[in-house]
C-alpha cells in the first residue's frame, strides 16, 4: 500500500504496538519468511496473557523452522498447484467466491481514504496480508493523519471483523500448517483481543 503525506503525530504507545502487530501479521502473510524474518520471530517474548503465550509459541516454532520449509509451507498454504489449501480473501470467506462484492466496498473504503495499492503488488486487495497492512496504516496515519479510533472501528468492523477471525482459526487447523498454525493461533487471538477493543469504543 502507498501512502502520501505520511505523519506519525499523536499516536500512542500502545496503537505503536497495535500497528507493529498488525505490520508483523501482514509481513508474515504476504510472502514465505526469510532467515532474517524468522530470526526476528525467535526474538519474541511473551507474557502471560493469551496473546503473550501465543507469541511465545510462534517464537519456539520459528527457532526451528527452516526458510526453505516456510517458503514450502507458504506455498502448499496460499499458491498450491492451482490453489492453495486457503483463499485468504475477505470476498471469498464471506461470498464463496473471489473479487465479489467485499473486494469493491474494500476498493471505495481505499478510494476515501487514499489508500492505493502498490504497483508490484497484483493480488486483490481484499488479501488478509493487505488488510492487516492497511489497518496498520491507518492506526500510525500512514495514509495521511492518524485514522480515529471511531473509523479505525469504522474499517474493521466492515472489512476484517466479519471473517478475520475465522482465517486464522483455518490457518491453525490446516493440514499444510506448522509454522503457520502458530501465526494462526496468535492472529485469532489479535482479533479477539481487537473486536473486544472495539465493542467497548463508543461510536
Amino acid at each position: 500500500m502507498n501512502a502520501s503525506n505520511a505523519q506519525n503525530l499523536d499516536v500512542s504507545a500502545e496503537d505503536r504496538l497495535r500497528a507493529d502487530f498488525y505490520n508483523f501479521l501482514g509481513l508474515l502473510l504476504a510472502a514465505p519468511p526469510d532467515q532474517m524474518l524468522l530470526s526476528q520471530v525467535t526474538g519474541l517474548t511473551g507474557d502471560e496473557t493469551d496473546l503473550g503465550q501465543a507469541i511465545k509459541a510462534m517464537s519456539r516454532v520459528a527457532k526451528v523452522t527452516k526458510p526453505a520449509a516456510a517458503e514450502r509451507e507458504f506455498n502448499a498454504l496460499f499458491i498450491g498447484l492451482g490453489r492453495g489449501e486457503l483463499l485468504p480473501y475477505a470476498s471469498f470467506y464471506l461470498t464463496g467466491f473471489l473479487n465479489e462484492k467485499p473486494l469493491a466496498q474494500l476498493r471505495n473504503d481505499m478510494a476515501v481514504r487514499q489508500i492505493t495499492r502498490a504497483q508490484n503488488v497484483f493480488e486483490p486487495e481484499d488479501n488478509i496480508a493487505s488488510l492487516m497492512e492497511m489497518m496498520a496504516g491507518m492506526i500510525v496515519g500512514r495514509f495521511g493523519s492518524p485514522a480515529s479510533l471511531e473509523d479505525q472501528k469504522a474499517f474493521w468492523n466492515k472489512h476484517i471483523g466479519p471473517w478475520a477471525a475465522h482465517f486464522y482459526s483455518d490457518l491453525e487447523a490446516a493440514e499444510n500448517s506448522v509454522f503457520y498454525a502458530s501465526v494462526g493461533t496468535a492472529g485469532r487471538v489479535f482479533m479477539e483481543i481487537e473486536r473486544e477493543a472495539f465493542r467497548m469504543t463508543a461510536g
